[in-house]
């Protein structure tokens, strides 16, 4: 009976949804969309807004409960596990929250199946150990290429998703962004992606192309969803960015894709206003990285002035377009690495990155 129930709650969820067709080049006019609202939901220690379908969480290092790790955007990631009935999978590049931790195995030990996979060189951690002590399987990923997804199917029928690592300098030092997106399609998507790795053991290179929705509608909004190395992700961001003819403001924690520099430049130079943040320590560590070229060029790009990393990975395309997720803007990211990135299509959606985008381009400056 159990297994019924199941299957008609997520007839119903996917009845929601349906898959687009291919996205022009423009954004359409807002005025023909449906009406899509988020409105602020209170976090002690960091910034929330919900509707329907979604909830955004962007992290407030500044906040005065950050120093104490305590009231951050991984409340609502706990919760929502706790909340789980069927199944868990988590894709984690590193783990470290204590109140992700406790609930994955709050959710294993009340019988909910919970999967695990994770970059090996963060395994033999004290939480990773704890997790596997308590009987939760996970696998890593055995290779030199990093596993750097940062995402958990829920009950295959939501997503959480974005920059943020599951550590407490992820949730409470580092500028980052998580998502939630109930959307059985989107899930779907996720959880192929999961389970190429965690049943079929196949990272990196030598995944295929087989997202099964790439491109779905929820409310009117469009999101795309690719994965690297399989979907070509760098050709996507710069078709992105081309089609930009009025700002692009972007907040990379590693910047040192030339294709991608070279499309914002091109914009820059073709009037389109540019603006970015790139992590201070990172323009110190990469060799190749943009920042130089950026500033030479002009550009109103800056390193960050946070104490903590700035880990987002986002790109803001006429205030309409929003390209987010684990993807850093590199070729190791586009080639060798797991990664995901969002488009997503949506001037509300775009405006809280944008107020993320001055948050952290204020104290930059």
């Amino acid at each position: 009976m159990k297994k019924i129930l199941t299957f008609i709650f997520l007839i119903l969820l996917t009845a929601c949804e349906s898959v687009s067709t291919p996205l022009p080049s423009v954004t359409p006019d807002s005025a023909t969309q449906p009406i899509f609202t988020l409105t602020e939901i209170p976090v002690p220690a960091g910034y929330g807004y919900a509707g329907g379908w979604l909830e955004i969480y962007f992290t407030n290092p500044n906040s005065s409960l950050a120093s104490q790790q305590t009231g951050g955007i991984d409340l609502p990631l706990a919760a929502a596990i706790d909340s789980a009935r069927l199944s868990v999978d988590v894709a984690i590049y590193r783990l470290s929250l204590n109140s992700v931790r406790d609930a994955l195995i709050r959710a294993h030990e009340r019988g909910v199946q919970v999967r695990m996979v994770m970059e090996s060189d963060n395994l033999e951690r004290a939480d990773p150990q704890r997790i596997k002590e308590a009987g939760i399987s996970i696998l890593g990923d055995r290779r030199e290429g990093l596993m750097h997804h940062k995402f958990v199917v829920i009950d295959k029928s939501e997503v959480w998703l974005g920059s943020m690592n599951f550590t407490d300098s992820g949730a409470y030092q580092d500028n980052n962004v998580m998502m939630r997106i109930r959307s059985v399609k989107i899930a779907e998507n996720f959880t192929k992606e999961f389970e190429e790795m965690y049943l079929e053991d196949k990272f990196g290179d030598t995944i295929a192309p087989e997202t099964p929705n790439p491109q779905v509608t929820l409310d009117g909004i469009a999101i795309e969803t690719y994965f690297s190395p399989d979907d070509g992700v760098q050709p996507k961001i710069i078709e992105a960015i081309n089609a930009a003819n009025e700002s692009v403001y972007f907040m990379a924690f590693s910047f040192t894709a030339d294709s991608i520099g070279d499309a914002v430049r091109k914009r820059a130079a073709d009037g389109v206003t540019v603006a970015g943040v790139m992590d201070e320590e990172q323009v110190a560590s990469n060799i190749g990285t943009e920042f130089e070229a950026f500033r030479q060029a002009g550009l109103d790009v800056y390193q960050d002035g946070g104490a903590g990393q700035m880990h987002h990975k986002t790109i803001v395309i006429d205030e309409s377009v929003v390209v987010t997720g684990s993807y850093n803007f590199t070729n190791s990211a586009e080639l060798r690495n797991d990664e995901y990135a969002l488009v997503i299509y949506s001037e509300e959606i775009a405006a809280l990155f944008i107020a993320e985008f001055q948050r952290v381009y204020e104290q930059a400056r």
